[in-house]
């Protein structure tokens, strides 16, 4: 990939963040307005997500990231997701979550818990294109921690139907104090992350590889059966590489492979632009044909003044249902993530993941920078998203709101405002077709920036900031 002879027009893109939070948004739009950089804001939001959006993902996770830095043209990917450990775990608690009228199963507990990338991923956004201190990018989180955050109403559907896990060990006292679960509005109190993000701006992103955070999360696994050892952890470094690119509608898309399949998908979407709402939903729904399960997971976006750009996907899977004595950090479930368990599993390998963070530039520079969650649902929503914007030039927040659909096996499941010849033909070829009757997290969350502005995934309560 000829990295360096991308070029990023200033006008093309103006700096804003977009992410599953209004807390998280703040974050970054803070970092841009105090001179930091896109890698600054990415993850400063990022450590702000892990406070206000702990139902979506937490600081023990792992993520990928893209970075474009504008004064080299230079875009890198970066893998900062959960690998494998290295110690024999106990065995797992199975149990199976409802998703609408789905039955979505998982596996939790100790063993399930992979060693955690996050932190090492953020901190090697910072080194190598970051400008301000590291104190500084955790200091938003550090006063979200300290006061607490509104749980959006997404958020809240979403704690509804993971309560099982989310409210096991400490969880019942986080998210259903005094035995009632927390509901949309209702106060998200997490008081141990206050000390958590203190040892991450004292000892930095290694406090959860040699600090004082992973002596809490060895001395933990240690006594539950878990599989993460204290090797696991010194091991672990987040890896950049080159993006994936593919041609798509006179822009390149800059992307990543892997269970994305994002490189494999775009080229079979035929062009969109000036089909009828029927031709256009049959059309998509069959280069995007999947099925799979639900990911607890969240995206975030963030460009600066200069052009650069960062995309994070970050997730903790389903949740371990394990929280770290008096620093209330949930642990990562992704060994009992039955779609991420592909390959040989080999101790220090990295998991598989579907998280595609992406660019797509045209000869004008950078069009777009986008990112999704939502498990095998996140493929359908970014490339739903990304085609609507690029081909069908589509407003960005209306391409967001736009009703989605997503065929698992033989059901197809669709929000409201569908179109109903597209889901008649549907059913005349023997699809059983499952109407929603609200538009819902299932399908997806995204957010994105884009030369028409950004925006984000109302689904997943997300907000979007332009930078001042």
């Amino acid at each position: 990939m000829e990295a360096r002879a991308i070029t990023s027009n200033l006008t093309a893109v103006r700096a804003a963040v977009a992410a599953g939070h209004p807390a998280t948004s703040d974050a970054g739009v803070e970092i841009l307005a105090d001179g930091g950089s896109a890698a600054d804001a990415a993850v400063a939001a990022c450590l702000a997500s892990c406070v206000a959006e702990t139902v979506m993902t937490g600081l023990l996770g792992g993520g990928h990231a893209i970075y474009f830095d504008a004064g080299t043209g230079e875009a890198r990917n970066l893998d900062c997701f959960v690998a494998v450990p290295s110690g024999a775990g106990a065995p797992l608690l199975e149990l199976d979550v409802p998703f609408g009228a789905e039955l979505v199963h998982y596996a939790v507990g100790p063993a399930s818990c992979g060693v955690p990338g996050l932190p090492a991923g953020l901190g090697a956004l910072w080194r190598a294109y970051g400008r301000l201190p590291w104190p500084a990018l955790v200091e938003p989180a550090l006063r979200l921690a300290r006061s607490g955050v509104d749980l959006p109403p997404a958020h809240a559907a979403c704690l509804a139907m993971l309560a099982p896990v989310m409210t096991m060990d400490e969880g019942a006292r986080i998210y259903s104090p005094g035995g009632k679960l927390l509901e949309a509005g209702d106060r998200l109190d997490q008081p141990g992350l206050e000390r958590a993000l203190e040892l991450v701006a004292e000892e930095g992103p290694e406090s959860a590889y040699t600090g004082s955070i992973a002596a809490a999360l060895v001395e933990l696994l240690a006594e539950r059966g878990g599989a993460v050892t204290a090797a696991d952890l010194t091991g672990y470094e987040a890896v950049w590489s080159e993006p994936v690119e593919v041609g798509y509608r006179g822009t390149r898309f800059l992307t990543r492979g892997g269970l994305s399949g994002i490189p494999e998908t775009l080229p079979r979407v035929p062009r969109l632009r000036g089909l009828g709402e029927t031709a256009r939903v049959l059309a998509l729904l069959y280069a995007l044909a999947d099925g799979g399960a639900e990911g607890h997971t969240t995206n975030l976006v963030a460009v600066d003044a200069e052009g650069s750009t960062c995309v994070l996907t970050t997730s903790l899977g389903l949740g371990s249902g394990d929280f770290l004595p008096g620093l209330d950090l949930h642990l990562n479930s992704m060994l009992g993530e039955q779609d991420l368990l592909v390959g040989s599993l080999e101790a220090g390998s990295r998991m598989e993941s579907m998280m595609a963070p992406s660019l797509a530039f045209d000869p004008e520079g950078l069009a777009l920078a986008i990112g999704a969650a939502g498990g095998t649902r996140l493929r359908t929503a970014l490339v739903g998203v990304a085609s609507a914007i690029l081909d069908e030039g589509l407003d960005p927040q209306e391409a967001v709101d736009r009703p989605r659909l997503f065929r698992a096996r033989e059901t197809v499941n669709a929000e409201p405002g569908v179109d109903e010849g597209a889901l008649a033909e549907l059913e005349a070829r023997g699809l059983t077709v499952r109407r929603w009757p609200a538009p819902h997290h299932y399908f997806g969350g995204v957010s994105l920036v884009a030369r028409a502005g950004p925006a984000a995934d109302p689904r997943r309560s997300g907000t979007a900031r332009s930078a001042a």
